[in-house]
């Protein structure tokens, strides 16, 4: 099974069994590289936000409601220090803030879950939903997604001392915990039609089921899953390679909205001057003991 590039530099560091040096020490994001690069963040010229209704109405508002979480390790966790959110979805969110507003401050954070990101956007509760939020064909006839920003696939995580789950082929029977509004349940219907499917409403929920014993493993996103592994508390380990079909991240916007062409080329500009790098860097490369920076998807 191949692993796509954008995780092939995370799986060697964390495809181990729990409890190891690095993984041991929970390694901390580097909030002062993080804020600064954030700060050093392109803005826009006048003419770039007149082309968009969806920017020019963010800009005349002078804030961004942004639909995001704060309990990713690596994606967006909230520091309750400062209270500042950092890791590599809560980046790029304040990264187009700073784009529009010329202050990546500037925005207003609305909490998400997998059941409720299409419903914020379509009741006009936020103007993008920036959440590890896959693209799929039924997501998609109800919002519009810009990207892909990232990719993953799906994988399994089981308590550290588990010796009968060793992939995706040892579910069946077994209690398996995945997030509800996700696509967990449609991928153990595909890869483990057996399994005893409980489904949760967040990924906290999910892992706290599996801590405490009350299910056998947990089915959701790789990238969530190197989340749990990367905070170093030892309980938890990986059960095979990612499978599955290559599962790639948007940004959610309102259906139609012409914000789609606006948020592609701002991260295709974060691409090509190496701001992506620099973020997939502080945010997951040095968390997670990995030093090659995965090539980052094509955008349409």
């Amino acid at each position: 099974m191949s692993i796509p590039s954008i995780l092939k530099s995370t799986v060697v560091a964390l495809a181990v069994v729990a409890g190891g040096p690095l993984l041991a020490q929970g390694t901390p994001i580097d909030a002062a590289a993080f804020d600064a690069l954030v700060a050093q963040g392109p803005v826009a010229d006048a003419a770039s936000i007149a082309s968009s209704t969806w920017a020019s109405k963010i800009k005349q508002s002078g804030t961004l409601r942004l639909g995001a979480t704060q309990t990713s390790n690596l994606f967006s966790l909230l520091n309750e220090k400062d209270g500042k959110i950092r890791g590599f979805d809560a980046g790029l969110a304040q990264l187009i803030t700073r784009y529009i507003l010329g202050d990546a401050g500037k925005y207003r954070f609305t909490q998400v879950t997998s059941s409720t990101r299409e419903q914020v956007l379509i009741n006009d509760q936020v103007d993008m939903v920036f959440a590890t939020y896959s693209i799929t064909p039924a997501r998609a006839e109800k919002i519009s997604f810009a990207g892909p920003y990232y990719t993953s696939q799906a994988g399994v995580l089981v308590k550290a001392k588990n010796q009968d789950i060793q992939s995706i082929k040892d579910l069946a029977g077994k209690k398996v915990a995945t997030q509800a509004g996700s696509t967990g349940p449609s991928i153990l219907a595909q890869y483990a039609p057996k399994a005893v499917v409980q489904e949760f409403q967040t990924h906290q929920e999910a892992l706290d089921g599996l801590r405490q014993g009350r299910v056998d493993a947990y089915v959701t996103d790789y990238t969530l899953l190197l989340n749990a592994l990367s905070l170093g508390t030892g309980d938890t380990k990986l059960a095979g390679e990612p499978f599955g079909a290559q599962d790639p991240y948007g940004v959610g916007l309102p259906k139609g909205s012409d914000g789609v062409a606006f948020v592609n080329a701002f991260l295709k500009k974060l691409q090509s001057d190496g701001t992506w790098a620099k973020l997939w860097t502080i945010s997951i490369g040095q968390r997670t003991g990995s030093t090659d920076v995965p090539t980052p998807p094509a955008i349409p």
